[in-house]
């Protein structure tokens, strides 16, 4: 009797681990938690991010990702300090940041050319970088900011000692033509916006000015920890987000929509009309998103460090990789 019982409770437990065994887990144990922060609040440049996140691309890679507003700290000591895996930065900040042996690292170019510049009201009259004197610029505060403005206007052999600089200035609209006559915008969201409201502008794009100045801005970083420890984590991401934005330029209206709903702040107009744009500029001329080049890397550092902006010339390759954007 005694071995009968052992006998069904024997089988019992059996079926009790394999009902275990067979039950469906739930996927979103398995998935890795990983943070981006972003530079500013969330806009166009963006878009890719969400997009993955709303149509499971991160999900997909095996990825929970958290998306972050910077808020008082710096996007670049953040990702560096390891507290955020991933963030948005610039070229000219990881430059910098590798020149003081802070360990971050360009993965991925947001957008393949510089598409900011400087704007003023059409009624100012400035057409070209020699009309800047004596007017007021409006400055975002940028460490490099006013080595550029004085390199581009000492192409037209201006002064920029003639120049007054008002700082701290951030907000295009309600600066232009009263705190400021001239401000440094990005086309794709302040050119965007200008036109729906249909305000003239004259726009001097800086790449247009000298090459060294197209540069990319926004890209995307990770810290040499994350590269060294988890490189299949940094190219899980990479290719994730890569798909989003792909999504984004065969799509601009729906990704417009993605980052609406994720974002609902946004002005759902302004939003449409800056995918649109930036449909065909993301990519542009390269193989595919997110790839950068040597010698768009090695001029700026070489500008940057000419114009004592960096203590030492770093070396390029250490700045930024392709390698996590392909299988």
């Amino acid at each position: 009797m005694k071995s009968y019982q052992a006998l069904i409770l024997s089988l019992l437990i059996a079926l009790l681990l394999l009902s275990f065994a067979c039950k469906p887990k739930d996927k979103t144990e398995a998935l890795e938690k990983v943070s981006i922060t972003l530079d500013w609040t969330p806009n166009t440049n963006h878009t890719g991010l969400y997009v993955a996140q709303d149509l499971g691309y991160f999900k997909a890679a095996g990825l929970e990702v958290q998306i972050l507003q910077p808020g008082q700290a710096i996007t670049d000591q953040v990702v560096a300090s390891g507290k955020s895996d991933f963030g948005i930065s610039y070229q000219e900040n990881v430059i910098r940041a590798r020149s003081e042996s802070i360990p971050i690292v360009s993965i991925a170019a947001i957008i393949q050319h510089n598409s900011s510049g400087f704007a003023s009201l059409k009624s100012a009259n400035i057409k070209s970088p020699k009309d800047f004197e004596g007017k007021r610029y409006g400055s975002w505060d940028s460490p490099s900011e006013l080595a550029i403005l004085e390199t581009v206007m000492k192409k037209t052999d201006a002064d920029i000692n003639k120049v007054k600089i008002v700082s701290g200035v951030y907000d295009f609209f309600s600066t232009i033509g009263k705190d400021a006559d001239f401000e440094w915008i990005y086309e794709a969201w302040d050119g965007v916006e200008a036109k729906r409201r249909g305000i003239e502008l004259n726009y001097i794009p800086l790449r247009d000015i000298d090459p060294v100045f197209d540069y990319y801005t926004p890209a995307l970083i990770t810290n040499q920890s994350m590269i060294d420890s988890k490189p299949e984590l940094v190219s899980k991401f990479a290719q994730a987000v890569a798909k989003g934005y792909e999504y984004a330029i065969q799509n601009p209206e729906q990704a417009a929509a993605i980052l609406v709903k994720s974002v609902p702040e946004l002005d759902a107009e302004l939003v449409k009309a800056s995918q649109v744009y930036l449909a065909d500029k993301y990519k542009a001329e390269a193989s595919q998103w997110g790839v950068q080049k040597s010698e768009v890397w090695d001029r700026f550092i070489d500008w940057m460090y000419q114009n004592r902006l960096i203590p030492i010339r770093i070396d390029s390759q250490s700045a930024y990789s392709n390698r996590f954007l392909s299988n």
